[in-house]
């Protein structure tokens, strides 16, 4: 396992890769614009048309991305669990779908690495409830309009 200074530099280039503006569109797309009711949403999303499906791989290949440097014991679960939590809102969107998104595209471990790393914490049902819930207020609003689309400047 890395020492924890050189962990926590790679948190640090994860979170200065967050803040790239083209990122940070497709996570508040993601959050407040994506939200699926099926697994054919959730293909949809990620197997549209290119600049289509941009924003859905941008957030779950960051993510999974991430995560595989925790499976990888780069940096430390504890560590990586405290300094974040939208890894947690994004495998809560997405939990209800990922057996049968994994079945049609015979990709048995899409988002792997996501899935362990929010499995290895603690109370992991209480925590991805907490997302839930978050992800649930979001799709209301949504549905109520009063969810704007994606600022360029997010």
């Amino acid at each position: 396992m890395a020492d924890a200074s050189r962990a926590a530099g790679t948190l640090l280039k994860l979170y200065e890769l967050r803040t790239e503006p083209t990122l940070r569109q497709a996570r508040a797309w993601f959050v407040f614009e994506f939200h699926p009711s099926t697994s054919q949403d959730v293909l949809a999303a990620w197997l549209g048309p290119g600049y289509e499906s941009a924003p859905y791989r941008m957030v779950t290949t960051y993510w999974d991305m991430a995560a595989s440097l925790v499976v990888q014991d780069a940096i430390p679960a504890e560590m990586f669990n405290a300094a974040n939590t939208e890894h947690f809102a994004v495998y809560a969107k997405l939990r209800p779908f990922l057996a049968e998104v994994r079945a049609a595209t015979k990709y048995p471990d899409y988002l792997i690495n996501l899935e362990r790393v929010v499995g290895m914490m603690p109370q992991t049902e209480e925590r991805i409830a907490i997302f839930e819930r978050y992800l649930s207020r979001q799709r209301k609003l949504a549905s109520e309009g009063k969810q704007r689309p994606a600022h360029p400047d997010v």
